[in-house]
């Protein structure tokens, strides 16, 4: 028991980041890292140790994002009452505008292969360091750096 305790301390914030960068929602993510861990304690003679732990539990992780994804096929629905309540419309208008942009970066995004698309999200969204991202992907850093520069400028010829 003493064991799980230890590996929910010490990769907690990683998962929690990594299904952050993700679901790009905080509660989402919360919830997704505590069913990682209840799913890795009812498996964990599964684990054969041939990846490191937060591997192995980052990819549980995306398992359950990509379930709740099809569960719920990530709609978003915005009610008009919500709104009203806004306090000004110059921030809806600004919501607006950054939306669109995250939306045309998104977009552009979707040239890249998996993997580097992977990366780029976990820097810029998750704001991961390059060493947690090789860490999560089983890569070194020196990898995670290489990959998100050249995703980076593949990017910047897109347009």
């Amino acid at each position: 028991m003493q064991d799980i305790e230890k590996i929910y301390e010490e990769y907690f914030e990683t998962v929690n980041k990594y299904l952050f960068c993700l679901t790009h929602n905080n509660d989402i993510s919360e919830e997704l890292t505590q069913e990682t861990f209840y799913k890795a304690v009812k498996k964990i003679n599964t684990y054969k140790g041939n990846c490191k732990m937060s591997v192995w539990l980052c990819q549980i992780a995306k398992n359950l994002w990509y379930d709740e994804c099809r569960k719920n096929k990530k709609v978003i629905n915005i009610e008009q009452k919500d709104l009203f309540n806004l306090q000004s419309l110059d921030i809806l208008e600004e919501q607006v505008i950054e939306n669109d942009e995250k939306i045309e970066l998104y977009k552009k995004m979707q040239i890249l292969d998996d993997i580097t698309r992977e990366v780029i999200y976990l820097r810029t969204t998750g704001e991961l360091s390059f060493k947690e991202i090789g860490i999560i992907l089983n890569k070194t850093e020196n990898w995670a750096r290489v990959t998100f520069y050249r995703g980076k400028n593949r990017l910047k010829g897109v347009d």
